[in-house]
């Protein structure tokens, strides 16, 4: 290992230095090491963030749907929905989702997310997030969750969310 000339990164002797280089590049390109500013270092400024991009249209047992705008600050470098926001979208939704069948005495635990990215959500689309329960036990809970373009219905992307419910501790 090696330390590159422009940081204090290390890289593997087998990369080329301009492959270092060009990665280098990218990363300083996109933001990588930049300082955060003070207004987004507050707590739950993330959540209010992502709450702030949905609005909550139907809520049954088992199943909510959302509408998602793809504002300017929730894009990628690509022009396309950033995948963190989705994320973190899905995870929001599947918990909300799962609250809708599995009681206040239990709490939930995220133990997978698994996402396609199938197709990029463009600037200022809004999207249909629909989130079902597949499978709710004594012991897990299983959401899948759809986000589609609202004017083609396209399927965007895909998730599927496993909790496991854990009884709330007792202090």
């Amino acid at each position: 290992m090696e330390n590159s000339s422009s940081s204090s990164a290390v890289a593997d002797k087998g990369m080329s230095s301009e492959s270092v280089k060009r990665c280098g590049g990218f990363l300083k390109g996109v933001g990588t090491s930049d300082t955060i500013p003070p207004q987004f270092e507050t707590k739950e400024f993330f959540s209010d963030f992502i709450r702030g991009l949905l609005k909550v249209d139907r809520i049954e047992r088992g199943r909510l749907s959302c509408f998602l705008s793809v504002k300017p600050s929730a894009m990628n470098s690509y022009g396309g929905l950033h995948g963190g926001a989705v994320a973190s979208v899905a995870e929001m939704v599947s918990i909300a989702c799962a609250r809708t069948v599995v009681g206040k005495d239990k709490e939930l635990f995220l133990g997978e997310l698994g996402i396609s990215y199938l197709s990029a959500a463009p600037r200022n689309a809004e999207l249909n997030v629909n989130a079902s329960v597949v499978r709710s036990g004594r012991n897990l809970t299983v959401i899948a969750v759809e986000f589609k373009v609202k004017d083609s219905e396209r399927l965007a992307y895909t998730c599927r969310a496993t909790f496991y419910n854990m009884p709330v501790a007792s202090l």
